[in-house]
């Protein structure tokens, strides 16, 4: 996080492309010519039917572009990851240096010392992952140097506690060009930039290096190809288009047009080019590695969604980071980020830290029944390719199975015909350059030839947006099969409002209808009423919104909720703002206290605790027990004939399947099922 003005990450020449044309690119069809030639994007991988590669341990790496970054947007999903002893690796892009003034609120500000401030940020960086190891917040550290490709280095700073381990990594690329533009953002535009970096005071790398885009990229690559992380976070690629006017954009620390920093966006540009090209050239395929993105400044124009507890510990955290000029911390250069310390970032207007909220919200592992029988499989995304598990006859999943697609965004779609058969979706990078190269999103589908049976190539779908950089903006779809044997398919446009695209039966899409506006969050819920009706929900800033297939419909009666909602028996529920209660649209309040959001299957309801951890309800009852392992976001939840199962990816890139009913029953109590346990 850094609040300061600088260029938009927009297109250096406005570029415009059909929705029809997208779809044509992703099948391998030529688009029409024009004077004026389309942006293509790539193909989507093929699948290889191959098992997919697993891995052996857990790694979450973080990808940040300032110091900072992780705690006031990642967390508390990093600090659960560090509470399971998952060792952390965080990359911070920039130095972090700004415009060299540590401000020390209530006094005047000190000369400008670039060097000095970013040494500062480190020192406050190291402070608060010594308390979230659990150490004191002046704990030496392990200083080193990470040799990089190019010759270039990069400084390192390593703590462990335990078998808890957490290591920093510095880029100290330069927040700024020479002419006082914002770096990051240039290296990803402009070809010909290249970009020094930044010494902080102190710094075991004491010479200036240079950067341009390539060289970025290559650092990323090789840093992911050394610590072989299962878990990537980053920031948010692709942030929601934001009207604002000047005076406004800068009061909000915003790039001009869009609701993030600038070098936010440049920088999961940039962690997910690396990825993508990790994926593609690392030898033996494909590694084993989730990802996900954070909103950042996004925070300050939605709901909070963050209840007391939650916060008060995610908040505690920025306090040994921006620390204060009264600390004893050794360091001549500061012992912190002063303007951050205290209780300053919970009483700041902007209330970045009151939430986290994930960029591709939804399941990591679809789940459907397997054909002819109770057995389950399940769909996500593994190294930005597509992959299938099935459960076995002991009740886990087996290897994953390769089905390409990528290079996909972490959560996908899914739904099942009437005959059995499986449709899968995803939000695909088409196009992912720098340099003004294309950068272009849409929708892909792969179709089961027959019920249990091999797949189809990859179609894409285009989205529903006809200007290439509006289409970054459209979320993750979701999708269901109406009783008439239609497939209805949604998703979140550019305008924050809800598109849609119809499959027929005998399996010709429609095109894209714009449902009407919201503005509602990414993360859609669709479901088809006893009375066979397609609904799609979504949460909106001053309430539920919501549509059937033909546009807008009256909101259900409830307050402004703080993230995506569930349907649960015709009943819409919701955790309103910053609250850890659960409401529903008939009156009721279910008592359920957590944060995050709440699925719904028949008679059940998943959702986190306020510790974190997944729970299950049964007709409003609690099940007892847990999925018994750390689970990422963006869970799975299906009711079965034997009862609930739940499904999620854990830290090492693997999935994990819960099925309660071996040690509970409905109709049992809790005491009772404790009993026999």
């Amino acid at each position: 996080m850094s609040e300061h003005r600088g260029l938009a990450l927009a297109p250096r020449r406005r570029t415009v492309l059909g929705a029809g044309v997208v779809a044509a690119v992703a099948a391998g069809v030529p688009a029409q010519a024009s004077r004026d030639p389309e942006p293509r994007g790539t193909l989507p991988a093929p699948a290889s039917g191959a098992p997919a590669a697993q891995s052996a341990r857990p790694l979450l790496l973080q990808v940040l572009a300032h110091p900072d970054d992780d705690l006031y947007f990642m967390n508390p999903d990093a600090d659960r990851a560090l509470s399971a002893d998952v060792p952390v690796v965080c990359v911070y892009v920039t130095a972090g240096e700004a415009d060299g003034v540590n401000k020390i609120p209530g006094r005047p500000h000190p000369a400008s010392d670039r060097a000095a401030y970013s040494a500062a940020r480190h020192q406050g960086l190291r402070q608060a992952y010594a308390e979230l190891l659990g150490l004191p917040v002046f704990t030496p550290w392990k200083l080193g140097v990470a040799q990089l490709p190019g010759g270039r280095r990069a400084e390192t700073a390593t703590l462990d506690n335990g078998r808890r381990s957490v290591s920093l990594v510095f880029l100290n690329l330069a927040m700024h060009t020479l002419s006082g533009g914002q770096g990051i953002p240039a290296l990803w535009q402009d070809r010909d930039t290249v970009l020094r970096t930044a010494v902080a005071a102190g710094s075991p790398v004491a010479s200036i290096q240079t950067y341009d885009a390539e060289a970025l990229l290559d650092a990323l690559v090789s840093l992911f190809a050394r610590y072989r992380p299962t878990v990537v976070h980053t920031l948010d690629p692709d942030p929601d288009i934001q009207e604002s006017d000047e005076r406004t954009r800068i009061r909000d620390s915003e790039q001009p047009g869009f609701s993030d920093h600038g070098d936010h966006t440049a920088v999961g540009l940039f962690t997910w080019a690396a990825l993508a090209r990790w994926a593609r050239t690392a030898p033996g395929g494909a590694p084993a590695f989730v990802a996900t993105a954070f909103r950042g400044y996004y925070n300050h124009h939605w709901p909070k969604n963050l209840p007391e507890p939650v916060l008060g510990t995610k908040a505690s955290h920025l306090v040994p980071y921006g620390a204060g000029p009264d600390w004893d911390c050794g360091n001549p250069s500061g012992c912190g980020d002063y303007n951050v310390g205290g209780d300053r970032p919970l009483r700041n207007r902007k209330g970045w830290v009151r939430s986290t909220h994930h960029r591709y919200p939804g399941p990591r592992t679809a789940l459907a029944r397997h054909v002819g029988g109770d057995r389950l499989v399940a769909y996500g995304v593994l190294g930005m390719r597509a992959v299938r598990w099935e459960e076995g006859r002991d009740g886990e999943f087996g290897a994953p199975q390769d089905l390409g697609g990528g290079p996909l965004a972490p959560t996908v779609g899914l739904t099942s015909l009437r005959d059995g058969r499986h449709l899968l979706f995803a939000l695909r990078f088409a196009g992912l350059e720098h340099g003004g190269g294309v950068n272009l999103r849409e929708i892909v589908v792969l179709e089961q030839q027959a019920p249990g049976g091999r797949f189809t190539a990859w179609t894409g779908l285009g989205t529903p947006e006809t200007d290439a950089d509006r289409s970054r903006r459209v979320g993750v779809p979701v999708a269901v099969t109406a009783g008439d044997g239609r497939v209805h398919l949604f998703v979140r446009n550019a305008g924050k409002g809800v598109s849609t695209r119809v499959r027929d039966r005998s399996g010709r899409w429609s095109p894209w209808q714009d449902l009407g506006p919201g503005p509602v969050q990414d993360g859609l819920t669709a479901v088809v009423t006893r009375q066979g009706e397609v609904r799609v929900y979504g949460a909106g800033r001053i309430g539920v919104c919501q549509w059937s297939p033909h546009g807008v419909l009256p909101a259900p009666e409830l307050p402004a909720p703080a993230g995506p909602v569930a349907v649960s028996r015709e009943r819409v529920l919701c955790r309103p703002e910053a609250s850890d209660r659960l409401l529903a649209s008939t009156g009721e309040e279910i008592r359920f206290p957590g944060y995050g959001p709440v699925l719904a299957a028949g008679p059940y309801l998943l959702g986190r605790d306020l510790r974190g951890e997944f729970r299950l309800l049964h007709e409003g009852r609690p099940v007892p027990g847990t999925p018994g392992v750390t689970a990422l976001d963006g869970p799975a939840l299906i009711a079965t004939e034997q009862g609930a199962a739940a499904a999620g990816m854990s830290p090492l890139a693997r999935p994990w399947l819960w099925r309660p009913e071996r040690s509970w029953k409905p109709g049992r109590t809790t005491e009772e099922a404790g009993a026999a346990v």
